[in-house]
């Protein structure tokens, strides 16, 4: 479908509620605005995109290690990194007639609110700083203030004399690190795009002091390749990502050059990842010394460091919206195999029949030793079919009565296996059907 179609959302958002992807935070209490709760395929989607983000970057790389680090940290961290300052805060204004509050850089301060309609009712644009407030401590009176972290990063550049001291890898090497991040934004919305409480998927990719500007660029340029290498790899096709580079004076506090990848959400093309070079900014913030010392010549410095960094929350509504197709009155979310929240769905032919069930009972035993697999006797197989093409299952598996010898003699111990994409159905051996799906995985990441 066109991501430009204004329907599309709409579908989304309904399909993610129905089918146990993504529920409203809070929902028996009214809801709270901009909270969402994952569901049983929500949450296995998201663990997928995890899973394969932390296989490509880090299982499969010697140049990478993992880390992670505590949400809460100690007020002098923000202070450091520049966080509490200007450098993390939004323009704010308000409407004086409705009190909506929006974000300067968002809307046309000369046109009427977009809230109302009333014009000339702006307050002057004030600094909003996005940290999350908390407090730590027993007793009221001495509670300390505190912060949830904004971003995943700041951990990894305190523990960067740690990771060093014990990792022993010599530069340039990574770290990376998967955790929820908290920003008070201003104008949250669209679903599970913009929320306060989200997830990250981060690199801090530590470079040598560059001489030249190449001597940064080249590896800025190999994240930038990886990047939609990955998405790609997903299924979020290359062309669908589109690169804006950010100009001076509009990049982030600590960055000398930022690309964003943008992706065309129905909302609009928005930003669904980015990378940036943040040169040597947070490390000498954090250490007075230098941290990292070279193993042949002894000589101390502070690497510089590129940081490709990725919303979960974003990934996952991207993957929706590219894999969401429709084939007449067929729904389907054409995830591909690694991600899909089931790799492959068991079904008896019919409910009411025991030996059927029984015998698709132990196809469906021995494939969920190995793999995420679904159950599925309700209904017609029709009806089963399709429930299975709207959540993204790749294929159906069918036990019938040529499975038990009772038709096709030939077939006996074989399944009708249903491919989602094209709804074509081929006879496999039963023993051949966890390395089918096996294959299918494989393919998936070459």
């Amino acid at each position: 479908m066109n991501p430009g179609d204004g329907n599309l959302m709409d579908k989304i958002v309904s399909l993610a509620k129905r089918r146990g992807f993504v529920f409203p935070g809070s929902e028996i209490y009214g809801g709270l605005a901009n909270s969402w709760d994952y569901g049983p395929l929500g949450v296995e989607l998201k663990n997928n995109i995890k899973a394969a983000w932390w296989s490509h970057f880090v299982h499969r790389r010697e140049d990478m290690v993992g880390l992670d680090s505590a949400v809460i940290m100690s007020p002098k961290v923000w202070q450091a990194s520049g966080h509490t300052g200007t450098g993390f805060a939004d323009p704010l204004v308000e409407c004086k007639n409705c009190h909506e509050r929006f974000r300067a850089d968002q809307i046309d301060l000369s046109a009427p609110c977009p809230n109302c309609g009333m014009s000339h009712t702006f307050t002057e644009p004030r600094s909003f700083n996005i940290l999350m407030k908390t407090f730590l401590g027993a007793v009221e009176g001495e509670k300390a203030e505190a912060y949830l972290r904004g971003e995943t990063a700041q951990g990894i550049f305190i523990d960067f004399k740690s990771i060093v001291d014990v990792a022993r890898k010599p530069l340039p090497f990574g770290v990376a690190q998967i955790g929820k991040a908290f920003r008070n934004e201003i104008t949250p919305g669209n679903f599970i795009f913009r929320t306060r409480e989200f997830e990250q998927m981060e690199i801090e990719y530590f470079i040598p002091v560059p001489v030249r500007d190449e001597d940064w660029a080249e590896p800025f340029d190999y994240w930038r390749r990886e990047i939609v290498s990955w998405l790609d790899g997903i299924g979020i096709a290359r062309e669908k990502i589109h690169e804006d580079d950010i100009p001076d004076g509009e990049r982030a506090h600590y960055s000398k050059r930022t690309i964003d990848f943008e992706f065309d959400y129905p909302f609009g093309r928005k930003e669904l990842c980015g990378l940036a070079y943040r040169t040597d900014f947070d490390l000498k913030n954090h250490f007075k010394d230098a941290p990292y010392k070279d193993p042949q010549t002894a000589e101390a410095f502070w690497p510089h460091v590129i940081e490709p960094s990725l919303g979960v929350d974003r990934t996952m509504l991207a993957l929706l919206v590219a894999s969401y197709a429709e084939d007449g009155d067929r729904a389907m979310l054409k995830l591909k195999p690694r991600v899909a929240p089931f790799k492959a769905a068991v079904f008896p032919l019919l409910s009411n029949k025991p030996h059927l069930v029984e015998k698709a009972r132990s196809v469906y035993d021995a494939l969920r030793r190995r793999h995420m697999v679904a159950w599925d006797d309700r209904g017609n197989i029709g009806k089963r079919y399709y429930a299975q093409d709207e959540i993204g299952t790749p294929f159906c598996i069918t036990v019938d009565f040529d499975t038990l010898g009772e038709g096709d003699a030939a077939n006996k111990d074989t399944v009708t296996v249903r491919d989602r994409d094209n709804a074509t159905q081929t006879r496999l051996p039963i023993k051949e059907l966890a390395s089918f799906i096996e294959r299918s995985l494989e393919a998936d990441t070459e």
